[in-house]
C-alpha cells in the first residue's frame, strides 16, 4: 500500500481551521481534520452538479460556482457551456487555487485560464449578495453540504437568509444547485419554505452504477 504524502496545509479564513492536501500515488485528497472534503478518484457527482444545471438553464448561462474544490464542477460546466457563457468561481481559500495551478494542474487542465471564467477569492456569500438577478444558476459545493459543515461560517449559505439572498441573485427560472454528501429532509423543507420548487437528485459519487451516493438539490426560482 502506497502511504499518503502530506503536500501542503492551508489556513481557512475566519478561524475555519486548516485544509491539508494529500497525495497517494496519482490520487489526491483535501482533508479538513479527519473529514475528507474531496478526492480525485470520486468526481462523478461534482461533474453532475454542472451538467444537471446546464441541461435546465442552457449553454449561454451566467453561472456562479462556489467553491472550486478540485475543479471537476468547473471543468464539466465549461464542457457543456457555449462560447458566450460566463462563469464566476468563488473560492474562500487562496491556496486551493494555488494547488489547482501547481500540484493538481493536470486535474484543472487549464480551466482557470478559460476566458469565460473569473475567479473571485473570498466568501461566495459575498458574490451571491453582490447583484440582483445576476445569475442563471448558482452551484454550491461548499464543505460536505448543508448538514456536513467543517466551517461554521458556511451555515449562512444554507439558512433562511442565505437562501433568500440566493433567490434574489437568480434570474427568473434560475437554479440554485446544492451538492451534499448525504440527504437532508430538513434542508429540502427549508428550500421549499424559501419559495423554491425543489427536485432532489441522487447521484453516484464516482459517476458509475455502483458506489456511494451523493445528493444534489435543484431548486428553481419561480
Amino acid at each position: 500500500m502506497i502511504p499518503w504524502e502530506h503536500l501542503d496545509t492551508a489556513t481557512v479564513p475566519d478561524e475555519g481551521g486548516e485544509l491539508r492536501l494529500m497525495r497517494r500515488g496519482a490520487e489526491y485528497s483535501i482533508m479538513a481534520g479527519s473529514i475528507e472534503l474531496m478526492n480525485s478518484r470520486l468526481s462523478g457527482s461534482e461533474a453532475a452538479l454542472a451538467t444537471l444545471v446546464i441541461a435546465r438553464v442552457g449553454p449561454a448561462a451566467r453561472l456562479l460556482i462556489g467553491g472550486y474544490g478540485m475543479g471537476f464542477t468547473l471543468r464539466a460546466a465549461l464542457g457543456a457551456l457555449g462560447p458566450s457563457a460566463k462563469v464566476v468561481v468563488g473560492e474562500l481559500v487562496p491556496q486551493v487555487v494555488d494547488w489547482a495551478r501547481g500540484p493538481m494542474a493536470h486535474l484543472s487542465a487549464g480551466c482557470l485560464e478559460d476566458p469565460r471564467v473569473r475567479v473571485v477569492l473570498g466568501d461566495v456569500g459575498l458574490a451571491i449578495g453582490a447583484g440582483a438577478k445576476a445569475y442563471d444558476a448558482i452551484l454550491l459545493d461548499v464543505d460536505n453540504g448543508p448538514e456536513g459543515l467543517s466551517r461554521k461560517g458556511n451555515d449562512a449559505l444554507y439558512d433562511r437568509r442565505g437562501l433568500a439572498a440566493a433567490r434574489a441573485a437568480l434570474a427568473p427560472k434560475g437554479v440554485l444547485a446544492v451538492w451534499s454528501s448525504a440527504p437532508s429532509e430538513a434542508f429540502t423543507k427549508r428550500l421549499r419554505s424559501a419559495g423554491f420548487s425543489v427536485d432532489v437528485v441522487p447521484v453516484r459519487a464516482g459517476g458509475g452504477k455502483r458506489g456511494a451516493r451523493h445528493v444534489i438539490w435543484l431548486a428553481v426560482n419561480p
